[in-house]
């Protein structure tokens, strides 16, 4: 089908990696195709771009700086050398395959399953920060994204509200929002307002 990536992902010549695996159970006689062969070459794009450095060699991933690891499935405290590298991103991380040379032959997928729901691709972080969780699981319906659970949304979010550009009414929501949420995201808004405190002093 492909060949692994230094990004670790499964890459396809015509597709690049942005496609679904899917299987089909047949009983009929089907002809073998050879392996497909490596076509990375030297190049060290996907290296490069990490924004953790979770690409720690080629070929090896440590999942623990990986921000698609880290904002969707990890359910702790996200160490505090990794949040600037998230940046504004919540929910998971393609910088690696964005950046692939191989991604260029890519199609947008025509499947109305893939399309944006509920208008999430068009909101600002302050928005969806004032969710209540009811809120975020209509907001969620038929989402991947309501996998990361509320409590873990909203901290995904201080992180990136800390890492936006000094904002007073970041500070107002984000002091707004103590106490509504378990410690977990309780540590993560005290160090986006600190965030957001110490960019207010450097431009003064």
């Amino acid at each position: 089908m492909g060949w692994t990536g230094k990004h670790t992902l499964l890459i396809h010549k015509k597709s690049g990696s942005f496609f679904v695996l899917g299987e089909l159970f047949t009983s009929l006689d089907l002809p073998f195709d050879e392996p497909a062969t490596a076509h990375c070459g030297s190049c060290s794009a996907c290296i490069d771009i990490c924004p953790t450095q979770a690409i720690v060699e080629p070929y090896m991933l440590d999942a623990r700086r990986c921000i698609a690891y880290l904002t969707i499935e990890y359910k702790g405290i996200i160490a505090e050398e990794l949040r600037a590298g998230i940046g504004n991103r919540i929910f998971g991380c393609d910088d690696c395959q964005l950046i692939c040379p191989w991604n260029s032959f890519a199609k947008t997928a025509s499947i109305s399953d893939f399309n944006p729901r509920h208008g999430l691709d068009n909101i600002s972080l302050l928005d969806i920060w004032q969710w209540d969780e009811a809120t975020f699981l209509a907001n969620t319906e038929g989402s991947p994204i309501r996998r990361t659970g509320y409590q873990s949304f909203k901290r995904n979010i201080a992180i990136g509200l800390g890492n936006a550009p000094y904002s007073k009414e970041i500070v107002d929501q984000l002091q707004n929002g103590k106490n509504l949420h378990d410690e977990i995201v309780n540590v993560h808004i005290d160090w986006a307002i600190e965030q957001q405190l110490n960019q207010l002093q450097l431009s003064n």
